[in-house]
C-alpha cells in the first residue's frame, strides 16, 4: 500500500534496509528523490560526496551530500528514513580521518581565489569578449577539477563489485577490510619556523610528513600557506625536514640553534 505525502506517491520506507546501508562521511552516494512536477512524479538523481552523518540510526537521522556543479558548491540534508527518497545508492566507499568534511569546503574556495589573482585588473581591460566568455569558462573548469581533486580519497570495493545474494552486512565488511589505511602524519612543528596553523594547513593540502616537506620546494610552500596570517620564512624547511626524514636529529637540533642565534646555516 502506497502512502500521499504534498500529492506524491510515496512507498513505504524499509527502515531496517536504509539502517544496514552503514551511510558514513566519505561515502559517495547517489540519492534518487521523488519531485513532483507540474502534476506528475519524476525521480531526479543527486550524486555527491556526504560530508556529515548526524542522529545515528535515529528516527530523525539525517545525512548531508555535496557535489560541485559549474563550479558552483551543491549541498542537500537528507532525512535518512524519507519516504521521498525511492532510492539510496552507495556508489563507492572511501577512508577518512573525520567523521565531518566540512573542510573541503574552505579548501576549495581558497583554490579559486588563487586562480582569480592570476587574472589581472591590466588583462580584464584589455581582452574582448570573446576572451573574457572563453577565460570565465577556463576558470569553471579548474574550479571543478579542484573541487573533484578536493574530493577524491581512497577508492575501495563498490557495491556493484560483491554478488548480489550477499547480504548488506557482508558487503560493509569486504569494503572496509579493503581500506588503506593511509599514512600517518608527523608533527611539523619540530620545524623550526611551523606553528600549530601552518601544520594544520600543510596537513591538509596533503603535505603531512617530513619527507613530503623535504620533496616540496620552498615556493610551493609559500603558496600552500599564503593564507596564513604573519610574516613566514620557508627558506630552511625542506632542509629541516629531510634531516628530520633521516632521523638526524642532532644536526637538526644543531642547525636550529643557529637559526635562533641568527646565523644562516650553510
Amino acid at each position: 500500500m502506497k502512502a500521499t505525502l504534498t500529492g506524491v506517491n510515496v512507498s513505504p520506507v524499509n527502515m531496517e534496509e536504509r539502517k544496514n546501508l552503514g551511510i558514513k562521511a566519505g561515502d559517495t552516494v547517489r540519492v534518487h528523490q521523488k519531485i513532483q512536477d507540474k502534476g506528475k512524479t519524476r525521480i531526479q538523481i543527486f550524486e555527491g560526496l556526504v560530508l556529515a552523518r548526524k542522529h545515528g540510526s535515529e528516527p530523525g537521522a539525517t545525512f548531508t551530500v555535496r557535489k560541485v556543479a559549474s563550479g558552483v558548491g551543491v549541498e542537500k540534508i537528507y532525512p535518512l528514513y524519507s519516504p521521498m527518497i525511492d532510492k539510496l545508492e552507495i556508489v563507492k566507499r572511501s577512508k577518512v580521518r573525520r567523521a565531518k568534511l566540512y573542510f573541503i569546503r574552505e579548501k576549495v574556495a581558497r583554490e579559486i581565489k588563487r586562480q582569480m589573482r592570476r587574472t589581472t585588473l591590466t588583462d580584464m581591460a584589455t581582452e574582448s569578449g570573446a576572451e573574457a566568455t572563453a577565460r570565465e569558462a577556463e576558470e569553471a573548469k579548474k574550479a571543478e577539477e579542484v573541487a573533484a581533486a578536493a574530493e577524491a580519497v581512497e577508492e575501495t570495493t563498490t557495491p556493484e563489485e560483491v554478488p548480489e545474494e550477499t547480504p548488506v552486512e557482508e558487503v560493509a565488511e569486504v569494503k572496509e577490510e579493503t581500506l588503506v589505511e593511509p599514512a600517518e602524519a608527523d608533527d611539523l612543528t619540530k620545524i623550526e619556523g611551523i606553528g600549530p596553523k601552518i601544520a594544520e594547513t600543510l596537513t591538509a593540502a596533503g603535505v603531512a610528513t617530513f619527507a613530503a616537506v623535504a620533496a616540496t620546494d620552498v615556493e610551493k610552500i609559500n603558496e600552500l600557506i599564503s593564507e596564513v596570517r604573519g610574516n613566514h620564512d620557508a627558506a630552511t624547511w625542506p632542509q629541516q625536514a629531510q634531516l628530520a626524514t633521516d632521523g638526524k636529529w642532532d644536526e637538526l637540533k644543531t642547525l636550529q640553534d643557529e637559526l635562533d642565534g641568527g646565523k644562516v646555516a650553510e
